[in-house]
């Protein structure tokens, strides 16, 4: 009897405990219908569908501004992705005969089949096979919630490029791969999502996920490209000397009626710091000597000193290479005798000998008187 009365007991608290839980699932349906969606898809058996259409997203890139990139740089570049999908058309997939109810509901398909073409959740990712170029890790994936044919999203994907200085001069052909979703299929749900707790929800749709990999050009120019290649010469703390400087172009073009300069701070000076070098082809070098002096009380180490060349490119324009260091080794100072000290030591000596001398004479008198 009492087993019996547990069992009773049990079956209630069961029963009101599933009763209390379908109660709180209907209210967070009530609240929350946009996470109903996701947990609860209409099935094929709820929905009745009018129409099949036909097409699909077909997503573009292209870059704002200018392509170009130059060695040793960071830049940021725009890239608009649009769509040019088109839709076909759509086939009726049922007859609806004369009623009025099918034939509004076959209408509101259609509407909702006219948006097959837009892209849900695109994602971006640019990337780089090139050792010369990188792309900012914080830039590289980005997310566009939606991309509709002809409209232009508001703002760009910024994604950022490091290039090289060592880059040689060409086409680079960036990667980016797109993934997102678009509208494969709408049925009508006829208000039998009601039982769902959204009564509101007249259709069901149904997304595709699809890929496309585009390809972003950037572009790196041939020009000079002008490098220190080698140092000679010796300088000391407290001495002047001429350093030899040799420049060589690495790049693709000529570097014409070039000119090198170099900077010297203290405790270094330069007097002639410009120097012409004349034109400099690609692949050849050409060596300028400046005459550089160091103060006394230079510490002895290497200096780098910043240097440049001003030349004339292809174009007829001024141009600059970029900033290069020389290294300029400064060796302690010359340990050197004074003039003064010469001097006294020389006295010291000559009283040496005059005192050994009137020592010897005294010696040899006092010898002579003992005979």
């Amino acid at each position: 009897m009492k087993s019996t009365l547990g069992i009773k007991i049990i079956t209630n608290f069961t029963l009101i405990l599933t009763v209390m839980v379908v109660i709180s699932m209907l209210s967070v349906l009530e609240v929350y219908p946009a996470s109903a969606k996701e947990f609860l898809p209409a099935t094929y058996e709820q929905t009745t569908n009018f129409y099949t259409s036909y097409g699909e997203p077909d997503l573009y890139a292209s870059v704002l501004g200018d392509t170009e990139l130059k060695r040793g740089e960071t830049k940021d570049i725009k890239i608009v992705i649009s769509n040019r999908g088109v839709l076909y058309g759509a086939k009726s997939a049922q007859g609806v005969g004369t009623s009025e109810t099918k034939q509004a509901l076959a209408m509101k398909e259609l509407e909702y089949e006219s948006l097959r073409t837009v892209a849900y959740g695109v994602k971006a990712t640019l990337l780089t096979n090139s050792e010369y170029i990188d792309v900012d890790p914080t830039t590289n994936s980005q997310i566009l919630e939606e991309v509709f044919p002809g409209q232009l999203p508001d703002d760009p994907l910024v994604f950022t490029l490091t290039v090289s200085d060592k880059a040689p001069a060409g086409v680079y052909m960036l990667v980016l791969p797109l993934a997102y979703e678009y509208q494969k299929d709408v049925r009508m749900t006829a208000g039998s999502t009601a039982v769902q707790g959204m009564p509101s929800k007249d259709h069901e749709t149904y997304y595709q996920a699809a890929n496309k990999t585009l390809i972003i050009p950037m572009i790196i120019e041939p020009e000079p490209r002008l490098e220190v290649t080698g140092v000679s010469g010796q300088l000391s703390a407290g001495g002047m000397s001429t350093i030899n400087v040799t420049y060589t172009n690495t790049g693709e073009l000529p570097a014409t009626d070039a000119a090198a300069r170099i900077v010297a701070m203290k405790p270094l000076s330069c007097d002639k710091s410009m120097q012409p070098l004349g034109t400099i082809e690609p692949g050849s070098s050409k060596t300028a000597s400046f005459v550089i002096a160091s103060e006394l009380a230079a510490v002895a180490k290497t200096y780098g000193l910043d240097s440049e060349i001003k030349y004339i490119d292809t174009d007829g324009e001024i141009a600059y290479s970029s900033s290069m260091k020389v290294d300029v080794l400064v060796t302690p100072a010359e340990e050197k005798l004074n003039i003064t000290g010469i001097a006294i030591v020389g006295i010291i000596i000559t009283l040496i000998v005059i005192v050994s001398k009137n020592i010897l004479r005294s010696m040899n008198q006092k010898n002579r008187g003992i005979e």
